[in-house]
């Protein structure tokens, strides 16, 4: 018997008002992977070339302060997606981020995913639109933690 990630990646408000053919191409780009608690997912400057819906488990984006080390940014779970630097060129993180707990997670190739945004802009589109919600919703969060750290009252 053949499974595929199909259900799964349909089910996933990220992905749940991508037309039929479009979730179908997604789902080739896309494999389970695995992360132990304190692994890391990816480091900031490394190639990006992957982003990730995570179903189990906990992440924290880190920024690294100099002299103070690793500050997390944010914490991200189950149902959340991480990562749209595959996106944008240079493909580089700009972030770490690391498992704080056992992770479950999909990860899409972005090289895949670039490929058949090259072939179907409409996908791209689409694409582009998704991490753009993605990014306002994660700016905003940054912008009230700055505004708590600073207590600037709005």
């Amino acid at each position: 018997m053949i499974h595929t990630l199909e259900p799964i990646i349909r089910e996933h408000p990220f992905f749940k008002d991508l037309a039929e053919p479009h979730l179908k191409l997604v789902v080739g780009c896309a494999k389970n992977v695995r992360f132990d608690e304190g692994q890391m997912l990816f480091r900031e400057g490394e190639p990006a070339d992957e982003f990730y819906m995570i179903r189990t488990g906990q992440v924290t984006i880190e920024v690294h302060v100099p002299g103070r080390g690793p500050a997390i940014w944010e914490t991200v779970g189950e149902g959340d997606v991480l990562g749209w630097s595959w996106l944008f060129p240079p493909y580089r993180w700009h972030f770490d981020a690391r498992a704080q707990q056992p992770t479950r997670a999909l990860a899409f190739d972005g090289k895949c995913l670039r490929g058949k945004c090259d072939q179907d802009h409409d996908l791209g589109y689409e694409l582009m639109k998704l991490c753009a919600a993605v990014m306002v919703q994660r700016l905003q969060a940054a912008r009230l933690q700055l505004l708590d750290l600073y207590g600037v009252k709005k």
